[in-house]
């Protein structure tokens, strides 16, 4: 059998490994994400109650039980359909470019983007008051700041993630723009 030859002399059967480790780095960060987001939830849920504050660090960080009906942060409440039919495009998305990814920091904002979008897409699914229009759970508090949850910080921190990648030319694909010649 002979070995077909990819680019700088590797046979594509020693390239096909290093070509699905970007997939495999984005589901593994999506899926930390996702379990991270649901067990402190959980554990929100268990152990605070509404309009009960936990002050953890004093004047910095307070735990407090939200169940939000609409965005990250609180925005946009009551149109937890629009935003469960949003997280189902991003997650389908983001698994259509997948194949193509050659960047392992794409790969992590993108992962981060994908565990927090289906972390919230879980309780809209699944939490009261009835599916597909659940409450998302937020019980994170910082001074001056919206309660927010894991995955709200998730999927914040991989889009501003994915900015710096694109504002230094780095492509998912792995490319990265050539410098401008003045």
């Amino acid at each position: 059998m002979h070995d077909v030859q990819a680019a700088r002399g590797a046979s594509l059967s020693d390239a096909a490994p290093f070509a699905r480790r970007p997939v495999v780095l984005l589901l593994g960060v999506a899926a930390l994400v996702l379990v991270a987001d649901l067990v402190t939830k959980h554990l929100a849920v268990d152990g605070l109650r509404s309009g009960h504050p936990v002050d953890v660090v004093d004047g910095l960080l307070t735990l407090r039980l939200v169940r939000n009906p609409g965005a990250a942060f609180g925005f946009a409440q009551g149109m937890t359909v629009v935003f469960t039919v949003v997280a189902v495009a991003v997650a389908a998305f983001i698994l259509r470019i997948a194949g193509q990814l050659r960047s392992k920091a794409w790969a992590v904002a993108l992962g981060l983007v994908l565990g927090g979008a289906m972390g919230n897409l879980a309780d809209r699914v699944f939490r009261e008051p009835a599916v597909f229009r659940g409450h998302v759970i937020d019980f994170l508090e910082l001074p001056h700041w919206p309660v927010f949850n894991v995955a709200d910080s998730c999927i914040v921190s991989g889009g501003v993630l994915m900015v710096l990648l694109s504002a230094l030319g780095v492509a998912h694909d792995g490319a990265t723009a050539a410098p401008e010649q003045s």
